[in-house]
């Protein structure tokens, strides 16, 4: 059985091109970027991390930063698990971090690109909503 994106994204038409027209085509290396940040974002706790970097705290002067140990803290996960997500996040250039002793914190670097998917994901969220009506 075939269906169409229009069946399951049906305000989303609008992107796909008319009858004809060529799609737009990015570069190679657009299209690795794309799916390495997706393949990063298809982790919740990648997300979660994400989502509590966001969230201002009471460090005057670094107020979107957290250590280390307090992000493993606030998933439960421990700290050897938090900081591979945290590595992978960094080398992805979303996370940028430094150093204090044996401290490790971490702030985002790409606000713009966190917050984008942000609203992917509440989008997501609602549309899902709308369809268990």
């Amino acid at each position: 059985m075939s269906t169409s994106n229009s069946q399951y994204f049906p305000e989303s038409s609008a992107a796909i091109p008319a009858e004809g027209e060529e799609p737009t085509k990015n570069s190679p290396d657009v299209d690795i970027f794309v799916d390495h940040f997706l393949s990063l974002m298809c982790d919740r706790s990648r997300r979660q991390i994400l989502e509590i970097l966001s969230v201002p705290n009471n460090n005057p002067g670094f107020p979107l930063e957290r250590r280390s140990s307090d992000i493993a803290r606030e998933l439960g996960l421990t700290p050897a698990t938090t900081s591979g997500h945290l590595r992978q996040l960094a080398q992805a250039g979303l996370l940028s971090y430094r150093r204090d002793g044996n401290v490790v914190y971490y702030r985002l670097c790409n606000g713009l690109l966190v917050q984008a998917f942000h609203d992917l994901v509440l989008a997501l969220h609602k549309e899902h909503g709308e369809r268990a009506k």
